[in-house]
């Protein structure tokens, strides 16, 4: 399991651009649930998948310009692992529940209004250890 999550991980991350993140978003509604299809389709997506495991499933996504991946997971355990190894590689998430976003800061606010969820930052690549969120 460890090996193909960080596999994931490292495919969602070699698809991010760098960006600034945004400030006094309005507050987010209440966080999307359903199905990886149902979710993209809160977000304005027709999801295109491409990795369709019993633990995880993924796509890629984009409306207008804005490109990202969204993961949906089959257990909670399963998101905080996979967040888990995303921490090793740095970076920003929009995380709720049983979906992950991957995308750059400005994609993921905007995202977020739809959505709903946590913008997550992760420690620098290679840091272990406390998890930085916000939700503002």
């Amino acid at each position: 399991m460890r090996k193909r999550t960080a596999a994931v991980v490292g495919g969602f991350l070699l698809g991010l651009l760098p960006g600034l993140t945004g400030c006094g978003a309005p507050s987010p509604p209440a966080e999307a649930t359903g199905t990886l299809e149902e979710i993209a389709a809160r977000a304005g997506c027709v999801p295109d998948v491409d990795l369709d495991a019993a633990e995880i499933r993924q796509a890629n996504c984009g409306t207008g310009t804005s490109r990202y991946v969204l993961a949906t997971f089959a257990t909670d355990r399963g998101r905080a692992e996979w967040l888990d190894q995303a921490d090793d590689y740095g970076g920003t998430y929009l995380v709720a529940r049983r979906w992950i976003a991957v995308a750059d800061p400005p994609t993921l606010t905007a995202l977020r209004t739809h959505l709903g969820g946590t913008l997550h930052t992760s420690p620098a690549a290679g840091g272990h250890g406390a998890h930085g969120s916000h939700t503002s």
